[in-house]
């Protein structure tokens, strides 16, 4: 197979499957994607069954826990991806919204209208339901969209695109709306991020190294995270019960997420207290901890935090401490070493919680809440293409409206200027 020539045909059917996705109106696409919900859940088990082959050679090939339990797509998994494309087609549709209308002085109206960025390139790794995400943003928004999936999931990425572009033509839109590519050599990587006749956005989801390499090489905007090292503070006046709840969520409910905790920092004035509960409780669940002098004089026999350990992403279990005086030194270590993606205070100090979401740059800033809720689902997206710390275009979790744009429309009744 000739990759530049396969890549060109798909941004070649991208692009023309791309017009008639931005003019088909809210109805078609709700029932296209609901229409793609039943044809996955009815192909469920030969998708269940890929991904079972891919999870095998993962293991064969040496595949790291935190990826093989991203690439896992479990029946409770498979079941909360369907209900995340249903809840995108429940979602308002921001194709078409009309905004900031206002008569000018010269009796014109002038105003601002969303439309769809076009054609979005999409590579990612591990989450085959990702796929079924990407691809009911995409359709929701009036894009088309050429996904890429990595290679250790190649098998359920297949089996999941026969099912969208069964449901693509029984709804009557062009299956070439949704493409996956079929091939895992990486060179289709290259040439995708290189047609900018073709792709108006990339999107990239996945490790440093990906990311770093896409947004160097791409001729084509890139919306992207390099990483998710995110932190949790406990303030001096933090509630126990509500700190060791969060800190322990944070980092526990999923190691292979870009919105689990990395580093928790805790305040002086309560680090002797409240440190050796939560060693108690990250021993039960085999975390392993690294920590700063202060803290080592507190829980002892963990391994010291290099310097290295405080902007690290582990993606496993491992967590690093630091014990801060107060707010102002959190808040600077986390602008330091943070990634902007998403940082929590837990406190109950109104004044304290306030300037501490005015002055950490972050996409997501929370108080009293786990990390773990920075997510397009939770936040109310339906689900997300993926969480971005750029701050122009889109920041955050990126979902229906951060895959649009806006354009200026002007209404007129023969106006002429003078």
């Amino acid at each position: 197979m000739n990759i530049k020539d396969y890549m060109q045909t798909l941004g070649q059917q991208a692009k023309q499957a791309s017009r008639p996705i931005a003019k088909a109106n809210t109805g078609v696409k709700n029932s296209a994607l609901f229409t793609i919900a039943e044809k996955l859940q009815n192909d469920r088990q030969n998708i269940l069954d890929a991904n079972q082959e891919d999870m095998n050679k993962g293991r064969t090939n040496g595949l790291e826990d935190a990826l093989l339990d991203r690439l896992e797509l479990t029946p409770d998994r498979f079941q909360t991806m369907i209900a995340g494309l249903e809840q995108v087609a429940s979602l308002p549709d921001p194709v078409g919204e009309v905004s900031d209308m206002k008569y000018m002085p010269s009796g014109i109206q002038v105003g601002k209208m969303r439309v769809p960025l076009g054609v979005i390139g999409i590579i990612y790794e591990s989450r085959p339901n990702v796929t079924v995400e990407a691809a009911s943003l995409c359709l929701k928004s009036g894009n088309a969209c050429i996904l890429r999936g990595g290679s250790e999931a190649i098998n359920a990425n297949q089996a999941i695109a026969k099912s969208i572009d069964a449901g693509l033509v029984e709804s009557g839109l062009p299956k070439n709306a949704v493409q996956v590519i079929n091939t895992t050599d990486r060179a289709a990587v290259g040439e995708l991020i290189t047609m900018p006749d073709y792709v108006d956005v990339i999107v990239p989801r996945g490790g440093k190294g990906l990311i770093e390499r896409i947004s160097k090489d791409s001729r084509v905007p890139v919306i992207k995270h390099l990483h998710g090292v995110c932190h949790v503070y406990i303030d001096s006046e933090a509630d126990e019960e509500k700190a060791l709840k969060i800190a322990l969520n944070a980092k526990t409910q999923r190691y292979g997420t870009c919105n689990t905790m990395e580093t928790l920092l805790v305040s002086s004035a309560v680090a002797d207290s409240i440190l050796p509960k939560l060693a108690s409780l990250y021993e039960e669940k085999g975390v392993e901890l690294r920590g700063c002098k202060h803290t080592l004089s507190i829980i002892g026999a963990i391994k010291p935090a290099s310097e290295e350990d405080w902007d690290e992403e582990y993606l496993a279990p491992i967590l690093s401490i630091k014990v801060v005086q107060g707010i102002d030194e959190a808040i600077a270590h986390i602008n330091q070493y943070g990634s902007a993606h998403t940082d929590a205070i837990v406190t109950e100090n109104y004044t304290k919680s306030r300037q501490f979401i005015t002055e950490v740059d972050s996409s997501s800033v929370m108080i009293n809440a786990s990390t773990r809720f920075a997510d397009g689902f939770e936040y109310g997206l339906g689900a997300e293409i993926g969480i971005s710390t750029d701050k122009i275009h889109a920041r955050g979790p990126v979902g229906l409206e951060g895959l649009t744009s806006q354009k200026y429309i002007v209404l007129g009744d023969g106006h002429i200027r003078t």
